[in-house]
């Protein structure tokens, strides 16, 4: 299984009929508030792509569950799938779960081939939609030279996934102009959300905004919003949600899926068919 190489031309927000199914693939949760999320993002995306079939698939806790999701895809005719992560890091759910999932799944379901798009992240569409939410929270245009940003993730174990967060940091800082950006994480790595506050203020950042670098409420979520609150900090920001940047860079995604599938560069090659 191979994710998409070939990026497709255009920003995502180009018509587009027809083509492969797409699967959506979401971590799921026991938080009701995610998997409402995670239908309101998939509506706007149906919106934008009329012509494509849109379907949500889950790893855990919320049905229906990928294989699931696949098998009434292939049972209702599709016979190309291109599976898009919810993630917005390359981790162990991008490198493992996921293509392990879609390979077994695949091997069952004769003449179905299935496709993994790349994760959302980094990319400028995110952070663009880093600051319509922290514009939503209170910060007006001229903040950011008085402003330090706590950009705070979900957390992962795998180093890859925590090196790309701190260089998003580094560029988020340069491109908008903040007086600092410090990353953080709500597990498995440090500092933690009110650490990186407090760290900010010690260094003498007169105003503190904390932007959630994660897709959908749920406990991680929760534990980052609890530490920008228990350190004091003076804008929080809400959970990038259905935001139209992130609608416009799943359907990029998803084309550069197709334009991958059309044209494969040298072993990238669909799982199953």
């Amino acid at each position: 299984m191979s994710a998409a190489h070939r990026a497709a031309p255009g920003d995502g927000s180009g018509p587009r009929t027809g083509g492969p199914a797409l699967l959506v693939v979401a971590h799921g949760s026991r938080d009701p508030r995610h998997a409402a999320t995670v239908a309101a993002l998939c509506a706007r995306l149906r919106a934008l792509r009329p012509g494509v079939r849109v379907e949500v698939g889950h790893l855990d806790f919320n049905a229906p569950s990928v294989p699931q999701a696949l098998t009434r895809l292939h049972a209702e005719g599709a016979r190309r799938v291109v599976a898009l992560p919810l993630l917005l890091t390359r981790a162990f759910h991008a490198k493992s779960d996921i293509p392990g999932v879609l390979g077994e799944t695949a091997a069952r379901l004769p003449r179905l081939a299935v496709r993994q798009a790349e994760v959302l992240g980094p990319d400028r569409l995110l952070t663009a939609a880093l600051e319509r939410r922290l514009r939503q929270a209170g910060l007006r245009p001229g903040d950011e030279c008085s402003t330090g940003v706590v950009l705070a993730s979900a957390g992962s174990s795998d180093p890859e996934a925590i090196a790309v967060i701190a260089e998003i940091a580094r560029e988020w800082r340069r491109t908008a102009g903040w007086c600092a950006v410090r990353p953080a994480f709500a597990s498995a790595a440090l500092p933690r959300t009110a650490d990186a506050v407090r760290e900010l203020r010690a260094a003498g950042v007169r105003r503190v905004a904390v932007a959630p670098y994660v897709i959908a409420p749920g406990f991680l979520p929760d534990r980052i919003a609890a530490g920008a609150r228990e350190a004091g900090a003076d804008v929080l920001a809400p959970e990038l949600g259905d935001a139209p940047e992130l609608v416009r860079l799943l359907a990029r995604r998803y084309d550069e899926a197709v334009a991958a599938w059309s044209a494969p560069a040298a072993g990238s090659v669909p799982i199953g068919a």
